[in-house]
């Protein structure tokens, strides 16, 4: 991706983790995933500005109705990165919905490589793991949205895939979700989801640590509040209860950190990150981005640059076509949840899949309908479960 730059006179407001192995798993109808024994160790405002990622990289491109548009349209168009998953994929996959929803895997990458080596506490080996794992569903009318996060610690049976680079890989058993994008990247991440819900993925989009990091600085940070004191070293991050305003750094470490809160598994990181995301959404209505062209284009350009999606929206006039169609949905419109799953008998730090409440929230899905409440009753939640909430007036910064 290329460095940032500084817009040219003409431009509106211008100023010149690791994997599993193993082999045997089964299945059950009622219950668990099961594995082989033995194998393994222990009235609404109508300004909302769109979803995710989309949201800020929308917003930004609407400078390019100003002057200064050719430059504008090539500088970000050019900052895109995207990867063909249709022809990684072939036609082995589920069929497309024909009611008008949307189904996009959204992936938080965690690059070792890079600017993201200091980030992501590791070392330059170029590996990249599947750190956050989302489905978002656009119902029908695009009005509203449910949001479905994968643990990356769940053992799947993952299917065999090839990547975008046209290599091959294999099939494997008992193994962590997150081996799927180490092993194949995002074509076999997009063929595992798949595999598991039975839902065909109409997009995919994925951001990394150094990225949200930028994007968080440039909104001016994000409003929360914390109910517990919150102290990670392994995440930098060390937060007394009450508000904050959150940089980008500790807005990275809360969406990472799995240690300082609940039972340290990493379904209490994903209570964190769902409540993160909706504070983020709620205050990307608020911050006006459209009376500063300056702004808006500072901000296309860093999540232009941020932002890995599938060849179908790897243009600014795809992603822009995109994100328009989900300015409806803002944060009260969205339902999040955890896909089901129960903590692993044998070892605490991975969970198995709760076939039968997973197959409810595939089951709506799929019919376009609400996911049920009952679907996540009685699974594992991680015990974080509102250490964030909505933000209150901001005393420490």
């Amino acid at each position: 991706m290329s460095a940032a730059s500084t817009p040219e006179p003409g431009i509106p407001g211008g100023t010149g983790t690791g994997t599993g192995t193993g082999t045997g798993a089964g299945t059950g109808a009622d219950g668990p995933r099961r594995r082989a024994k033995g194998r393994r160790r222990k009235p609404r405002d109508k300004r909302h500005k769109g979803l995710l990622i989309t949201a800020w990289t929308a917003a930004g491109i609407v400078v390019l109705g100003g002057t200064g548009v050719g430059y504008v349209y090539f500088k970000l168009n050019g900052n895109l990165e995207s990867v063909d998953i249709d022809q990684a994929l072939g036609t082995d996959r589920p069929d497309k919905a024909d009611n008008g929803s949307q189904n996009i895997l959204v992936l938080g990458s965690d690059t070792r490589s890079g600017g993201n080596r200091k980030l992501g506490g590791g070392t330059d080996d170029g590996s990249a793991r599947a750190d956050t794992a989302m489905i978002v569903h656009v119902y029908e009318g695009h009005e509203k949205a449910g949001v479905v996060s994968i643990p990356r610690d769940t053992l799947i049976d993952r299917p065999a895939c090839t990547d975008t680079d046209g290599d091959t890989h294999p099939a494997a058993s008992d193994v962590m979700f997150n081996s799927a994008y180490s092993t194949g990247g995002a074509a076999c991440a997009v063929k595992t989801v798949e595999s598991l819900t039975g839902i065909r993925m109409d997009h995919y989009l994925e951001v990394d640590f150094s990225g949200f990091q930028k994007l968080i600085d440039e909104l001016g940070g994000v409003e929360v509040t914390t109910t517990q004191d919150i102290k990670d070293p392994d995440s930098h991050l060390d937060l007394k209860a009450g508000p904050h305003r959150l940089n980008g750094e500790q807005a990275l470490g809360l969406v990472r950190t799995r240690h300082g809160v609940g039972d340290g598994s990493d379904l209490g990181r994903i209570q964190l990150q769902q409540a993160f995301l909706k504070a983020l959404l709620n205050q990307v209505e608020d911050i006006g981005l459209f009376g500063n062209p300056k702004k808006l284009y500072d901000l296309a350009d860093t999540a232009t640059k941020t932002v890995t999606t599938d060849s179908d929206l790897g243009s600014v006039n795809a992603l822009m076509s995109f994100a328009s169609g989900l300015q409806g949905i803002g944060a009260s419109d969205m339902t999040m949840v955890t896909m089901p799953v129960v903590y692993d008998p044998a070892d605490p730090n991975r969970v198995l899949l709760a076939e039968a409440k997973a197959q409810q929230v595939w089951t709506a899905l799929k019919n376009d309908r609400p996911i049920p409440k009952s679907a996540t009753e009685g699974t594992a939640t991680g015990e974080a479960k509102g250490v964030v909430s909505q933000p209150g007036p901001v005393g420490n910064k």
